[in-house]
């Protein structure tokens, strides 16, 4: 029998091979799903582009189900890396033709069947059910669910009673309720569960830099887990719009609470390309791993331009739970494999490094396609098949994946909501000397949408130079965020880190001026804080700087720092952890 599943692996392998297949072991954030055009008319008067957001990932029935807002519409998938788009607009005739019916959506399990409904305070929505999802099966479970609420979510207790959760304010708390699994009705009154306390939890702060005090930040993003007997109630905070978007974590013995803040958020990303993981949800895959997939902000277009990332997600012995965001948007193993969540250990290999061009469009320079910031990028003149940037990593190099992120420049005025039938079309080449190309990767066949396309090689290869050639663009012009290509030098690792120093205020001690010496052959740094030395979970990756101001503490409580440098060559050694009270 041994031998027979071996053969059987053996020709699918084959199979795959012969079908132009890859087998992934590895994803790359932002995922790489066909992201809508956002629908909604005014936040497109810069340009149409690509948005969504607080989403929710379910495993039903061995497979992952994802809604996010304004997509009309869900993906599945039953790898976490191919992901199927079905087109479903969860409206009724009397809700007329709403753009934004599944915005910040719920989606729950009771028993054999899944549960979807979107946020809304006015319009009377339904509560859809099904129990084949995949085939786009659904049926109204509650024509008009009369309490409504705003970012709901649905819960599913393990002695079967079920809870809905709601609230999205910069004023009023987070609500949960009781409802009855038959008529979905509420039992009792709803409850207020949660505050922000930004007076002492640091990362509550509203403001890109956590200093804007013309607002008081927003709580949103309710999401419940269950773990070891405990309920873990989530919270998005303090504003969708900002790198420190983040989802903190309280933590009860009921699920209506009462429930205790950990000090830190469980989902923090406020460095690096991909930033921001904020109002998301947790989920197991089907091999017993948690993940915590949530918005990444990207804020170009329209300050609700966004994406999506998923991060492995873990409780420690003392019932903490947390994230792991460092190097979160470098490729990492998927659940298929028994290193699943972890760190390739695949560096980017071009930070910065020289880029040649076909064309450029104004001001919108090669040198942005480099930079390490979703937020610039480089457009050529057109969108023409030839058009091509060139990367040169400096040296020849092991390379195992290229992620090729494309950005909207003047994509057609008739893009609004989601586009059926769009894709890319490309070709990468490698060399060794910059005049003599092969070809690697060839996608000029390729008939799906991949605004975020990432490629794991069969087989990593030897190169200096990766070249990226347009075929064909969904629209617009041939525009990227970020050409990264990850993998391994053959130099040595940056030299450790010789003198470190966190300075935390007096006056305010939820922040700190943190500095380091600077190490010339590093090219970025990660800053790793938590409340013990071997509960270091947060994780700040920061370029082009020796210093870092940090104002995400809770001022309750003593806190822990290390350090390491980073090149193309991998880590340095961490620096002893230092303590600042």
């Amino acid at each position: 029998m041994k031998q027979l599943l071996v053969c059987f692996g053996m020709a699918m392998l084959l199979l795959c091979a012969a079908q132009g297949q890859t087998r992934h072991q590895t994803y790359c954030n932002p995922i790489n799903i066909d992201y809508g055009y956002t629908p909604i008319p005014n936040f497109s008067e810069w340009g149409r582009h690509r948005a969504t957001a607080d989403p929710v990932i379910v495993n039903y029935k061995d497979d992952y189900y994802l809604f996010s807002t304004n997509q009309w519409g869900y993906w599945w998938s039953e790898d976490m890396v191919n992901w199927q788009f079905q087109s479903k607009k969860f409206l009724r005739p009397w809700n007329g033709d709403v753009y934004d019916e599944l915005c910040a959506p719920a989606v729950g399990v009771v028993g054999d069947t899944m549960l979807v409904f979107g946020s809304t305070y006015t319009d009377k929505f339904s509560i859809w059910m099904s129990t084949n999802p995949k085939a786009n099966e659904w049926q109204p479970l509650v024509d008009s669910f009369e309490i409504g609420g705003w970012d709901p979510d649905f819960f599913t207790d393990t002695d079967g009673r079920f809870y809905m959760y709601n609230g999205s304010s910069n004023q009023y708390p987070l609500y949960g309720i009781e409802l009855d699994r038959k008529t979905m009705q509420p039992k009792g009154t709803r409850k207020e569960l949660l505050y922000l306390e930004d007076w002492r939890y640091g990362w509550q702060r509203f403001g890109e830099y956590m200093d804007n005090t013309f607002l008081d930040p927003f709580l949103e993003g309710a999401h419940m887990t269950k773990h070891n007997n405990k309920y873990y109630f989530q919270f998005a905070g303090p504003g969708t719009e900002f790198s420190g978007y983040a989802d903190g974590v309280a933590v009860g013995d009921s699920p209506l609470g009462p429930f205790v803040k950990q000090s830190d958020p469980l989902s923090y990303k406020p460095g690096g390309f991909a930033r921001g993981a904020g109002h998301g949800s947790t989920f197991l895959d089907k091999h017993g791993q948690y993940w915590h997939v949530s918005t990444i902000v990207l804020g170009v277009k329209n300050n609700f331009e966004r994406r999506l990332g998923i991060w492995p997600t873990y409780f420690d012995k003392d019932d903490q739970m947390y994230s792991n965001t460092a190097f979160g948007d470098y490729p990492h193993y998927l659940p298929d494999t028994d290193k699943a969540g972890t760190f390739t250990g695949w560096m980017l290999l071009n930070y910065k490094k020289p880029v040649t061009v076909s064309s450029t469009l104004g001001a919108y320079s090669a040198n942005y396609a480099v930079d390490e910031s979703m937020k610039t990028y480089w457009s050529a003149k057109s969108g023409n098949a030839g058009e091509w940037i060139t990367t040169d990593l400096g040296e020849k190099s092991t390379i195992h994946a290229v992620q090729i992120n494309y950005a909207d420049q003047d994509v057609d005025s008739s893009f609004l909501g989601k586009m059926p039938d769009i894709y890319h079309q490309y070709k990468l080449y490698a060399s060794d000397d910059g005049r003599k190309w092969r070809l690697i990767v060839d996608k000029s066949d390729n008939k799906t949408d991949v605004p975020h396309a990432y490629v794991e090689l069969d087989k990593a290869i030897r190169a200096r130079y990766i070249k990226l050639e347009n075929i064909h663009m969904p629209s617009g012009k041939f525009a990227i965020g970020g050409l990264r290509v990850f993998g391994r030098g053959d130099g040595p690792l940056p030299d450790p880190i010789k003198q470190f120093i966190v300075l935390r205020t007096e006056k305010d001690k939820r922040s700190a001026w943190i500095k380091w010496n600077p190490v010339d052959n590093a090219y970025a740094y990660n800053i790793y804080t938590g409340l013990a030395p071997d509960k270091l979970y947060n994780c700040i990756m920061v370029h082009d700087a020796n210093e870092y101001y940090y104002k995400a503490m809770d001022s309750q409580k003593p806190y822990y720092f290390s350090i390491e440098a980073i090149n193309e060559n991998g880590t340095s050694t961490r620096y002893p952890v230092v303590k600042a009270e």
